[in-house]
């Protein structure tokens, strides 16, 4: 099904600032378009973009709570006590709860964590895991990407005779928990300068203030792999300080990974030293994932802080079996879902897709629903019965508030939670169908016709003479990408293509040429696109990113020569009054 983009070029900013931008950093002016547009519009701002340092991280303290933190940290340590880092069963939270255990251990304190159940406890803080702490022996209970609602929790924590301590980057409610120190920065007056960090980039922080004041700044720096795991993972902007960690993190991953993320690394088929933030995504996130939606997310922590390779290369196969595992439930749950939508009335042109079966997997409900997204375009709920309830995850498109939606039917809702983009909630049986017509409709009023139809991001213009081999070593540099730095995207038109066809997967291959210059182009999944491609001679608009293509080489064997190459998003038969 091909989908009709709007394609919206981004205006260029102070053509004199990015000018003087151009010269000073000396690069081409198309460049410095897109960096003025994503805000680096100085020396300094590009400095850091493309030359980050870890002088470039924020100083700890200036996050509020943080010597409450840092000081609390350091009586356990000194006391000998017993420390419980309660984490998540994503891969900000097992990251994070890896990342502060070692942490703790490599000082000589006895610390454990725990990861909640997805189906048994649900998310954050958990009467269970409190209970697990206090037979433990716990006196201080560190909580990293969860906790900033967990008022009733930290409550039972401190009668169980703990001290909390939270690490969170979720938006507060207007009560914060009774805690010995709240760390967030979206807390209201918290003036710590950068407010995008993940789970793991806030408990990141408490390492770094703890380390500080024990004079060992240095060792700090060596968990930045697992923040960079998480940062990537968790979808949050790739721009300011999460750059920095990223960047700096990447380098670690790929030169000297830490024998559970080199045994994961491995069984997942990643080449080591070429690992990038899609890879993290798409390749070592799932695995992570897996073992949380199928199971017990503790098998992961168990890997990551693993420092003994057999172990490790046990732990990773484990991994990979649950991931296989979770992609056969995954794929039979669409498969289940997509037949369920073609069989409604209208289905596929309902406002949005709200879905139920009792026999879903809850591990996977979330992917799927991602999926519905994406093929159909519309906000998309999947719901599966666990202890008598419809629980389940919502996930929406880009422009369309879910969480805002949601909150117009909550009296349909036994109790909801999330962010604009993704959602999880919770229905009686028996209020399923009145919740998918009210839904329906909020949507519906919702819903505008600029929102229902994708837009294309184009970030500028450009020839193919453009193409420069200065341009394709600076464009290099925006990596890593992410949310707020994305691979930049183009717009060539009186493009001439040649022959086209189908490879793989349905993945659309040619060649595009303008002005002489010719190039090799591939659109992933676009072979539905065929049809667009007019006869060899007429011309083409293009949309695009820029990418680097391994072919084998015409000298020595066995060996590879890189090329350029276009990611084709999407295409059009040019018009000259377009």
């Amino acid at each position: 099904m091909k989908k009709t983009y709007r394609w919206t070029v981004t205006p260029p900013s102070d053509p004199a600032l990015m000018e003087k931008l151009s010269q000073e950093i000396n690069v081409p002016q198309t460049i410095t378009r897109i960096l003025v547009n994503r805000g680096i519009d100085s020396y300094e701002r590009a400095r850091v973009f493309f030359r980050p340092k870890i002088s470039d991280l924020h100083d700890p303290f200036l996050m509020d709570g943080m010597d409450m933190a840092v000081e609390r940290v350091l009586k356990a340590l000194e006391m000998g006590e017993k420390i419980l880092v309660f984490g998540d069963y994503d891969v900000d939270g097992t990251n994070s709860a890896a990342m502060m255990v070692l942490f703790l251990r490599d000082l000589g304190t006895d610390a454990i964590s725990h990861i909640p159940d997805r189906v048994k406890e649900g998310y954050g803080l958990s009467a269970t895991g409190i209970d697990r702490g206090a037979e433990y022996g716990t006196t201080l209970l560190i909580a990293i990407d969860c906790g900033i609602t967990a008022v009733e929790q930290v409550e039972y924590a401190r009668t169980r005779g703990m001290d909390v301590i939270i690490c969170d980057h979720h938006e507060p409610a207007e009560v914060l928990p009774d805690a010995i120190a709240v760390l967030d920065p979206l807390k209201p007056n918290c003036g710590y300068p950068f407010k995008f960090l993940c789970g793991c980039g806030v408990g990141f922080k408490l390492i770094q203030g703890v380390a500080y004041r024990l004079g060992k700044l240095e060792s700090a720096f060596s968990y930045l792999d697992f923040a960079t795991m998480a940062t990537t993972a968790d979808i949050v902007p790739l721009i300011g300080e999460n750059r920095v960690i990223t960047r700096i993190g990447l380098d670690q991953v790929n030169t000297n990974p830490r024998p559970g993320m080199k045994a994961l690394i491995r069984s997942s088929g990643v080449e080591l030293g070429k690992i990038t933030t899609g890879q993290i995504v798409f390749v070592l996130a799932p695995r992570i994932n897996a073992v949380g939606r199928m199971g017990d997310a503790t098998r992961a922590v168990d890997l990551l802080t693993s420092t003994v390779d057999g172990d490790a290369d046990r732990l990773s196969r484990v991994l990979e079996e649950e991931n296989l595992n979770r992609r056969k439930v995954d794929e039979v749950t669409f498969t289940q879902a997509q037949e369920r939508v073609e069989a409604m009335d209208g289905g596929a042109q309902l406002p949005s897709i709200v879905l139920y079966d009792e026999n879903w997997h809850p591990g996977v409900i979330g992917i799927v629903a991602s999926r519905l997204t994406e093929k159909y375009y519309r906000p998309s709920i999947m719901l599966t019965s666990v202890d008598g309830v419809a629980k389940g995850s919502a996930r929406s498109i880009i422009g369309f508030d879910i969480h805002n939606a949601l909150k117009r039917v909550e009296d349909k809702l036994i109790q909801f939670g999330g962010h604009k983009y993704a959602a999880g909630l919770a229905v009686e049986l028996s209020r399923i169908d009145e919740f998918r017509d009210a839904f329906n409709a909020v949507v519906a009023e919702l819903m505008t016709d600029d929102i229902r139809t994708p837009e294309l991001k184009i970030d500028a213009e450009i020839d193919f003479s453009d193409l420069t081999p200065r341009f394709f070593k600076v464009l290099k540099e925006f990596a890593p990408y992410g949310p707020g730095n994305m691979r930049p995207v183009f717009l060539s038109r009186r493009v001439e293509a040649g022959s086209a066809r189908i490879v793989g997967k349905n993945h659309l291959r040619f060649k595009v040429k303008q002005d002489g210059t010719s190039i090799d182009a591939i659109g992933f999944n676009l072979g539905d696109l065929l049809k667009e491609i007019p006869p060899i001679g007429s011309l083409l608009d293009i949309v695009y990113s820029v990418d680097e293509h391994e072919w084998p080489s015409r000298g020595e064997r066995g060996t590879t020569a890189v090329f350029p190459q276009l990611k084709i998003k999407d295409l059009k038969k040019h018009r000259e009054d377009a």
